[in-house]
């Protein structure tokens, strides 16, 4: 790298979500006690999932994927901004940065892909339930989940180049708990105009072709379904997708919120919202969302559970 582009930099300083001492501590608690609840909540559905014999199927495999993901995701970030709620010196350093912006990206891009995977899926179930094994196969359901993190990570991938040709001369506040590339943008002293134009197209692209196969497969849902000439089969079909399409409104909700809304003098603040609920808030509410409404996973986990009281 020529020294004009050697960042002088070697570190950045956030502020966090508040300077309030009485607002952080609380938040402190509350913030620790949700990501333990992430941790355990995702790794029960992954527990359960690979205990359970009758759950083997690319439905739940989607649905394990999708806890080793939301596991992955809050844990970019979770972790950092807990403990610097009662840091005095709240410091990443530029490598740090740049893992924890990897990371993000990577997490998030493939969570968007996934989620259309998932729809895919329940369009076969439902469309197709008499070919559904022979077209949602082993194979076919490992190399869905590949292909995902491999365009998932591949975005963050470029965007880590990209941002590795960067200067930061100064100032190194961060405006928020964690290293957001457009805030990092903006503290850069070279011209980050390509940056900016690729980090649009990227996610213009990830985000149309995840929400187009979305679209397009729950419209062939909506039609199979008010087809289905009982009440009882329309509320089942449902339901099979209810948790699902929640989940999508979510993640994909809180991420038009953040690229369409208008700048304004409060946008800083407004990002540090949308970051907590995507990073945070979605994470922990998806295994719930699951566990809640699926009366196999409720099954799963009683059977487990007495099997776990027999043994003692």
């Amino acid at each position: 790298m020529s020294p004009e582009n050697e960042s002088i930099i070697t570190e950045f300083m956030l502020e966090g979500l508040t300077t309030d001492p009485d607002l952080q501590v609380l938040l402190f608690i509350l913030f620790i006690l949700i990501y333990a609840l992430t941790l355990s909540s995702n790794m029960s559905i992954l527990m359960i999932i690979c205990m359970d014999p009758c759950l083997h199927t690319p439905m739940y495999f989607f649905l394990g994927s999708l806890a080793v993901l939301d596991f992955g995701f809050s844990s970019t970030s979770s972790p950092k901004m807990v403990v610097d709620m009662l840091a005095e010196r709240k410091a990443i350093s530029f490598s740090g940065c740049l893992i924890q912006l990897f990371f993000y990206a990577g997490f998030g891009s493939t969570e968007f892909f996934l989620l259309a995977v998932m729809a895919y899926d329940r369009y076969v179930a439902i469309c197709n339930p008499l070919l559904y094994t022979l077209i949602m196969t082993k194979s076919l359901t490992f190399h869905l989940v590949a292909v995902s993190y491999f365009g998932g990570f591949l975005n963050s991938l470029i965007h880590a180049g990209f941002f590795l040709q960067l200067s930061f001369c100064g100032p190194n506040i961060i405006d928020h708990f964690m290293c957001d590339y457009p805030v990092l943008l903006k503290l850069s002293c070279t011209d980050f105009t390509i940056n900016e134009l690729l980090r649009i197209l990227c996610a213009s692209f990830v985000m149309l072709i995840s929400l187009l196969i979305v679209v397009i497969s729950y419209v062939y849902i909506l039609v199979a379904v008010l087809r289905i000439r009982t009440s009882a089969g329309r509320h089942r079909a449902f339901s099979t997708c209810i948790s699902h399409f929640i989940c999508v409104f979510l993640f994909y909700g809180t991420v038009l919120f953040t690229e369409l809304r208008p700048n304004s003098s409060t946008s800083h603040e407004q990002d540090k919202v949308v970051a907590v609920f995507s990073t945070v808030v979605i994470p922990v509410l998806n295994p719930l969302i699951y566990s809640l409404r699926n009366q196999d996973m409720k099954e799963a986990f009683k059977k487990i559970l007495s099997q776990a009281m027999f043994f003692q």
